[in-house]
């Protein structure tokens, strides 16, 4: 019952913003704060070691084995725990910002969060089909009505690659549903399927497809870098900061697991395509002028690495990206906060234009060099330790793979801290000559973000305690199968 209030609270919430549209933001924001409660309550009551927890298993559409089971596990925790934390977070940036529409704006922000937690919590793969594309409907109109110039184009580039990217996952459902006894779409049952290489093979291209969209991955990453700069700030981070996510969760969840003799004769290829991702978003970032475009790549790039340490499967690699996943989304939202804030304020996104900011922001200065320091993983700093046990997972795969992958640390230093100093230092123009420094709200989210930028990088061992019981179950469950 817990997880059924979880998952269909923000729908509750979203109706209560369209009936309450003189104050859309603040009901959205109330909404977004309770479901936070009620996922703070399960993690009071999670117990990392005991498996899936929470489980709901009701009968949905029984004449087609589909069932309405959910539940949580480490992996899922931690998942749930990004969302709900930081949908409040993105709700509150729109705080200072006019726009049209708010109550359909927020109310499609909080219909998206809930089908995300389904995604995150599915049991059933029918189910994480359904929340799969109910995620993508409302970005989809949020990038499309509040987006920039060349909105609808791109949003219909994204919608094409997302959407197609689906079909080739529902084939795979469909036909790992028409194997199991019983014509179940369960993922226990999809787990002790016996097929052979060939099928697998295919499969695993299958969801592979629809998981590199998501995530991006390179080459299906083209969509991702006009969506981010086109799409209004709210939107940029929901992509950016947690749907990417439900890409790595895929292949964590539902790829490897189901056809891992699949994923066995895939998996260097599919080690090769992230790091070369590393590499060529971070040589694109090097060349950006526009200051969202640029961290849209730097996103790419780390989220390459974070996809590479999930392929190596093994503890480290998993274990890296599970807290990776949850410091990208912190230091991501932060980033584009930021660049909102400052593109907000003078009306431009070029970095040419800016310059010597810090001298007369010096609240925004010190934030922003805070969340820079934890994307470019600097001790003590979130990024760190989740970049360290990825590095580690993929050395332990391959020496030269870990020497290239480790390359996105050094060239994300390099492009970052130049961002800064063109951004932040030098002398003030025309047109930097007023900015204003954070207020309000603005003070607020950015406290809250540099916070978890230095807690987590300090003590991230709570977060890795969560998830390392489900991930080292997984690894054992999948090795166990490949051991012929």
């Amino acid at each position: 019952m817990n997880l059924l209030i979880l998952l269909f609270f923000p729908l509750v919430g979203s109706i209560a913003v369209l009936l309450n549209k003189n104050y859309a933001k603040q009901t959205a924001l109330i909404s977004s704060i309770i479901t936070l409660g009620f996922a703070v309550t399960m993690l009071c009551n999670f117990l990392p070691e005991a498996g899936k927890q929470f489980v709901v298993d009701l009968p949905w559409i029984p004449q087609l084995g589909i069932s309405f089971k959910a539940g949580i596990d480490g992996i899922s925790m931690l998942m749930v725990l990004l969302t709900t934390g930081l949908v409040p977070l993105i709700i509150l940036s729109g705080f200072q910002r006019t726009f049209k529409n708010p109550s359909a704006l927020f109310a499609l922000v909080l219909f998206m969060q809930s089908g995300l937690l389904v995604v995150f919590t599915a049991s059933d793969a029918f189910l994480f089909y359904v929340g799969w594309e109910a995620s993508l409907i409302p970005i989809y109109f949020i990038a499309a009505i509040w987006g920039g110039a060349d909105r609808i184009k791109v949003t219909m580039k994204f919608f094409i690659y997302t959407f197609a990217g689906s079909l080739f996952m529902l084939l795979g459902i469909i036909y790992l549903h028409l194997q199991t006894p019983g014509n179940t779409y369960d993922i226990e049952a999809f787990y002790a399927l016996s097929l052979d290489s060939a099928t697998q093979g295919w499969l695993f291209w299958c969801f592979f497809i629809a998981f590199a969209v998501k995530m991006p991955v390179f080459p299906f990453h083209t969509w991702q870098p006009n969506t981010y700069a086109e799409s209004p700030t709210i939107g940029t981070m929901l992509l950016a900061a947690i749907m990417l996510k439900m890409g790595i969760y895929g292949v964590i969840r539902w790829l490897i697991p189901v056809v891992p003799i699949g994923f066995l004769q895939w998996k260097e290829l599919a080690l090769i395509l992230c790091i070369i991702g590393i590499v060529y978003a971070s040589i694109i970032a090097f060349k950006q002028k526009d200051i969202k475009r640029l961290i849209a790549y730097s996103s790419i790039a780390h989220v390459g690495l974070i996809a590479a340490g999930v392929f190596t499967w093994n503890v480290q690699g998993v274990q890296g990206a599970m807290i990776q996943m949850i410091n990208h989304g912190i230091n991501v939202l932060g980033l584009f906060f930021v660049a909102d804030i400052i593109i907000d304020r003078l009306k431009t996104r070029e970095i040419a234009s800016m310059g010597g900011i810090a001298k007369i922001a010096p609240k925004l200065s010190i934030a922003f060099l805070i969340i820079l320091l934890g994307a470019v993983a600097l001790p003590l700093t979130n990024g760190f330790i989740g970049e360290f046990l990825l590095l580690l997972g993929v050395y332990k795969f391959n020496i030269w793979a870990a020497g290239i992958a480790g390359l996105t640390i050094i060239f994300a230093a390099v492009y970052l801290l130049r961002l800064y100093k063109d951004v932040m230092q030098g002398t003030l123009n025309d047109l930097t000559a007023s900015f204003k420094d954070i207020k309000g709200s603005e003070v607020v989210l950015l406290s809250i973000v540099c916070a978890l930028v230095i807690i987590i990088g300090v003590y991230p061992q709570p977060v890795l305690h969560i998830s390392e019981s489900a991930v080292t179950e997984l690894i054992g469950q999948v090795n166990s199968k490949l051991a012929f």
